[in-house]
């Protein structure tokens, strides 16, 4: 017999209308007793009804995740976060992958908005990024939450999550650097994401701290993806000077440059050294495995949607104030096998 509401409150020791207000994130509900209805709900394994639930009322009880890449680690992480969130808070998870360049992508998440019924979005690069997508949301009155690379502490009103990739890149570039590299490559990500321009800035930063000085012909452009950094690399390291590291901006690039220097004869990193960003399973499947910078995207996309759950419950209770709206992440160096002492 599945497990009903009455079970669960008596687990708790309360009335099955404390169960409902704790399930509905009610905010008058004191932490013990919601930590007590919560540890029976975890010990019973209930499921509420959430299709009832919604359709019993007016309010919502879906968060959607709308996104646009094409990294299937990324994506599951994401998902696996927001997800997360969504159960320890009552909430159902709906996925709306889309392509941010179709001419129809605001009339689209416009009609998400208004048929799907949902009480939030999480938004990731590049609708994250978007302005005109953020204009639409904020006229559509519509709670969401942007992950968003960069270090603008207050600047928006929105609920955001801030990645300091600057920071990150500026510590990778630097890693290189006090291991001997002067001549240091970078295969920059697609120009629509500010990651890309945060990390490459984060390069140059470190490059004119240590008095390395920045060679454009040693930054090329490209994609978020393994044939980019095949690509990128081989342009690179087929050069008469060729760079002695390459800083690929993100793990798949750093592996296709890592494939493309094995196809040039060149061993890693005994003749070139490769590091990536965001510490995906890329980064551990290769050999030599990469070194790079530990970006906890599961985590990221946990508290984000925690934050967009507590921004939704202030604007249904005025008594309730969100703790914060913004939150912010400095990706972690991973010194690994594939990068060491420069050796010409």
């Amino acid at each position: 017999m599945s497990v009903t509401i009455n079970d669960v409150a008596r687990q708790a020791g309360v009335s099955m209308k404390t169960v409902s207000r704790v399930i509905n994130n009610e905010p008058s509900v004191k932490k013990e007793t919601f930590d007590r209805v919560m540890a029976a709900v975890k010990a019973l394994n209930y499921q509420p009804n959430h299709a009832a639930r919604n359709l019993a009322g007016t309010r919502s009880y879906s968060i959607a995740f709308v996104y646009d890449n094409p990294n299937a680690y990324y994506v599951i992480d994401m998902q696996n976060g927001i997800l997360s969130a969504c159960r320890q808070q009552g909430y159902e998870l709906l996925i709306h992958p889309c392509n941010h360049q179709s001419k129809t992508i605001i009339e689209e998440l416009t009609n998400l908005v208004q048929h799907s019924r949902v009480a939030g979005l999480v938004l990731t690069p590049p609708f994250s990024e978007m302005p005109q997508v953020v204009k639409t949301l904020d006229a559509l009155g519509i709670q969401f939450v942007r992950i968003i690379s960069g270090t603008e502490k207050g600047k928006f009103a929105q609920t955001c999550v801030f990645i300091d990739d600057h920071a990150a890149a500026y510590q990778l570039t630097e890693h290189l650097i006090k291991l001997g590299h002067q001549q240091i490559g970078f295969l920059c990500g697609g120009e629509q994401h500010r990651s890309t321009a945060e990390r490459r800035e984060g390069y140059e930063a470190a490059l004119r701290d240590h008095g390395v000085k920045i060679d454009k012909r040693l930054i090329v452009e490209g994609e978020y993806a393994f044939d980019y950094g095949v690509k990128g690399a081989k342009k690179l390291l087929g050069k008469k000077d060729r760079p002695t590291a390459i800083f690929a901006s993100n793990d798949e690039m750093a592996a296709g440059a890592l494939f493309a220097a094995r196809l040039m004869g060149l061993s890693v990193p005994g003749d070139v050294s490769i590091v990536g960003f965001e510490d995906s399973p890329f980064s551990r499947q290769t050999w030599p495995q990469l070194t790079t910078a530990h970006q906890s995207n599961r985590l990221i996309a946990q508290q984000a949607t925690a934050l967009l759950i507590a921004r939704i419950r202030e604007q249904l209770h005025p008594n309730f104030k969100a703790p914060e709206i913004q939150r912010h992440f400095v990706p972690e160096l991973i010194v690994r096998e594939s990068s060491t002492v420069a050796t010409t």
